[in-house]
């Protein structure tokens, strides 16, 4: 009777937990349809900076132009790393620092990191990696203001001289099953080049010169705050599929603990009978 009781308890034990993974993946699959939403409404205005800017780089001497287009020999190199806040997300937060350590490993320069989330301020103190700044708690539906100092620290130390490239770490959303962690290049702005035989149709005004100096900070901000959101909906589709895969698993071991459960009780019922039917032959 007592393993009946205690594969009872264990029953109703995981039912809870797989009502709370249940609720989790539904939270996160709404969460996750919110960070799309936000992240497809400013793609439109992602890409015509770029096509501008790639118009404006065929300038003569457009590095000369503005700082953020110089190429400079790498002697310091900042990473922006993206990572959750909290766990429960799967594989993703994983297989992104893993990528991250074997970029580090892959530098012959320094390598100083800007952190934004929990998980990534853990990643750079548990390897003992310098930390340039600490940003957590952005939430699940982050403006563009909360995400502009970190646009601005990597812009400020790359005109002074601080760094000499600037990259970004992030899980870049693929679908609702896969997310792929990425790391690219986001200083020096590397422009996207126009079509063979294309000519911008602009007219910058007042010239072209302050129109490129006044968007390349802008650029770097969006890119910062795209980025972000990307991450959000990766990690809210990573933790749903986690969570739903966790509620399957604890269904999964209910199954198996109630047919053990109703072993156990078939047995004791015929223990019981054998008791009884033992015992009425010993009073014939």
């Amino acid at each position: 009777m007592a393993n009946i009781r205690l594969i009872r308890r264990r029953i109703r034990g995981i039912e809870s937990t797989a009502k709370i993974t249940r609720a989790m993946e539904m939270i996160a699959a709404s969460r996750m349809r919110k960070a799309q939403e936000r992240g497809l409404a400013g793609r439109p205005y992602s890409e015509k900076i770029t096509q501008v800017i790639g118009a404006l780089s065929t300038l003569p001497g457009a590095e000369q132009i503005h700082p953020l287009l110089e190429r400079r020999q790498p002697k310091n190199i900042y990473l922006i790393l993206i990572t959750p806040d909290r766990g429960l997300a799967g594989g993703l937060v994983s297989n992104l620092t893993r990528k991250v350590a074997e970029f580090i490993l892959g530098q012959k320069v320094p390598v100083k990191i800007i952190a934004v989330g929990q998980k990534g301020i853990d990643f750079a103190r548990r390897t003992g990696r310098p930390i340039v700044a600490e940003f957590s708690k952005l939430g699940d539906q982050p403006d563009l203001r909360s995400t502009l100092p970190v646009s601005r620290i990597v812009t400020d130390d790359f005109i002074k001289g601080e760094c000499d490239e600037v990259y970004i770490a992030y899980a870049r959303f693929v679908n609702t099953m896969v997310q792929e962690p990425e790391i690219k290049r986001l200083i020096p702005v590397e422009p996207t080049s126009l079509a063979k035989g294309t000519t911008p149709e602009y007219i910058f005004e007042p010239n072209p010169q302050e129109v490129l100096g006044g968007l390349l900070p802008r650029f770097i901000e969006m890119e910062v705050y795209h980025t972000i959101l990307e991450s959000i909906a990766s990690e809210q589709s990573a933790r749903m599929v986690a969570m739903r895969n966790a509620t399957n698993n604890a269904y999964e071991l209910i199954g198996g603990l109630t047919l053990l459960y109703n072993k156990a009780r078939q047995e004791s019922i015929t223990k019981e009978l054998l008791d009884i039917v033992g015992g009425a032959e010993a009073l014939t």
